[in-house]
């Protein structure tokens, strides 16, 4: 089973939905379906994000989304360890709403195909990929 927990703000018009069909879909591609599954998705406003970006990051950058996996296991090549009879906790993701409206009207997209993006990139790299820059 696949638990995907969505908080966000009430101002921000979040299609729920979305997120959990991009999670969703993250992970039946990665063939986890059998296993006991929860992600946490937060929507969050520029302020919050800034001060995330400033704790974590430090780069200067805008981002839209961040993801926090709780192992990192993309350059190690391990794997998940979790109880038996616990979920496996890949980690959080937030979305900055603000920036994510300000990328969907950049690139000329609907700003769920652009949540939809951000959150499987995000899962991915919950997952363990990476990209390069």
């Amino acid at each position: 089973m696949v638990k995907v927990e969505i908080s966000t703000d009430t101002r921000y018009p979040v299609n729920r939905k979305v997120i959990r069909k991009a999670v969703l879909d993250v992970i039946f591609q990665n063939r986890l379906t059998a296993a006991d599954v929860e992600i946490s998705v937060s929507v969050i406003g520029a302020r919050k994000m800034k001060n995330l970006l400033k704790d974590y990051l430090d780069d200067g950058d805008s981002h839209s989304v961040l993801a926090f996996a709780l192992e990192d296991v993309g350059d190690s090549g391990g794997g998940f360890v979790n109880a038996p009879s616990q979920p496996l906790v890949l980690g959080d993701i937030v979305i900055c709403w603000p920036e994510l409206l300000r990328e969907a009207a950049e690139e000329d997209v609907m700003v769920d195909a652009r949540l939809a993006f951000l959150v499987s990139h995000a899962t991915e790299h919950l997952l363990g990929e990476h990209h390069e820059e």
